[in-house]
């Protein structure tokens, strides 16, 4: 099972997710490296991310200070990335 790194962003999310798409190709569009974690292939992951984020929605995108979002916006992740002077 895929546990989060430290130091790096982790991206829970599946291909038939029209948001965890999206979310996928900013990270890939801003050169944003991160851990790419497909529940379909690894379904067992589905419960890190629900303890993660106490949900059941995807995307979760965890962040190296162990901050999360739960299928954020676009200007979200932006915001966050910057914060963390990722961009």
């Amino acid at each position: 099972m895929t546990s989060p790194a430290s130091d790096s962003i982790t991206l829970f999310g599946a291909d038939w997710c029209r948001d965890c798409v999206r979310t996928k190709k900013q990270l890939d569009e801003l050169g944003i490296e991160y851990t790419y974690v497909d529940l379909v292939a690894e379904p067992a992951a589905a419960d890190v991310a629900k303890e993660i984020s106490g949900r059941t929605n995807i995307p979760v995108v965890v962040y190296p200070d162990a901050s999360h979002h739960v299928e954020p916006r676009n200007e979200d992740v932006e915001s966050k990335l910057r914060e963390l002077s990722l961009i």
